[in-house]
């Protein structure tokens, strides 16, 4: 068990690595450098003499290479820069529009896990065809719909005809909830579409039969017994989707005109002010590898045979 932990830690290490260094070489290998790219804009004059005191200040007079490392030992210290545009520092930039976002994207994977493992449930748990027949067949129209498509009909119809919610920049729950149902809609999809084919596979185990042996209601099957190991892939996904939500954020965000983390990347895109751009990158990527290592990490619990794989590989090898 001890080396499952250790393996997963360092794959979220690497990963975290890669973010920081793929980033790096996207934004910062381009033609240009970020202070020639903000001299050229004509919102932001700059005479010879500014543009070469900047690139020393920023150190873009170095070779790249010296560049990366500085870059990297002041991430590892958590320094990600200071914006070009306000000098502000990265971190603080990102510190004032998450709140906004994290509300946002909790509430949103709140509705995606609540309807989705409800729709899963209710078409694994009926006898009747139909229904289920139906019920599976709305994820593939949730997982298809244009997440900017369902914003703007949400708008149209209950904010614009039925004036029940407010359009635009709207606070609390009224001006929360549709930006995040709009970004429920694909991931409770999907959500729902692997929960329950993994529920349908579940059904078909010996022990399942055993259990109605036992007595046990249906219904009492499916939670006590299927739901648990059935549990495993939709949590997989739901943890791969926290990172879609975040970048969901920048198209909603901008369809709601709400402030957040997709407003400040699309100022940032627009300023070409790449540290922050990178510094996003970088926060982006720390919370999608530290979501899927708690869901890694909580593998084992859920499905027993996921700890004795590794209890065997561990006893093999002594």
């Amino acid at each position: 068990m001890g080396r499952y932990v250790a393996s997963r830690v360092i794959q979220a290490v690497a990963v975290l690595w890669a973010a920081f260094t793929g980033s790096f070489i996207v934004l910062y290998l381009l033609p240009g450098d970020p202070v020639t790219l903000a001299a050229a804009n004509p919102g932001i004059p700059l005479d010879a003499a500014a543009v070469a005191e900047l690139r020393a200040r920023y150190g873009l007079d170095k070779p790249v290479w010296q560049q990366y490392l500085t870059a990297l030992d002041r991430a590892l210290h958590g320094d990600l820069g200071r914006s070009l545009t306000n000098g502000q520092h990265v971190l603080d930039a990102i510190g004032d529009a998450i709140p906004t976002t994290l509300v946002l994207a909790v509430t949103a994977l709140a509705l995606a896990l609540v309807f989705g493992t409800a729709l899963a449930l209710t078409a694994a748990y009926t006898e009747k065809r139909r229904l289920r027949g139906f019920l599976i067949a709305l994820p593939p129209i949730g997982a298809s719909a244009p997440t900017f498509w369902v914003g703007l009909l949400l708008l149209q119809v209950f904010s614009f005809r039925l004036r029940l919610v407010p359009a635009f920049g709207g606070t609390g729950v009224q001006g929360t909830i549709l930006p995040a149902v709009t970004l429920a809609v694909p991931v409770g999809a999907v959500i729902a579409q692997v929960l329950y084919t993994s529920l349908a596979q579940t059904w078909r185990q010996p022990f399942v039969e055993v259990a109605f042996a036992k007595g046990a209601s249906r219904w009492w099957v499916q939670l006590r017994h299927v739901l648990r190991p059935a549990l495993a892939p939709a949590l997989t996904v739901a943890g791969v989707w926290v990172g879609t939500v975040l970048a969901g954020s920048v198209v909603v965000e901008t369809v709601f005109s709400r402030a957040g983390l997709g407003r400040l990347t699309q100022t940032a895109v627009l300023n070409e002010d790449i540290p922050v751009v990178q510094g996003i990158v970088v926060f982006t990527a720390t919370v999608f590898v530290v979501v899927n290592l708690v869901v890694d990490l909580i593998y084992p619990v859920l499905d027993p045979r996921v700890a004795q794989h590794f209890r065997r590989r561990g006893a093999v090898r002594v």
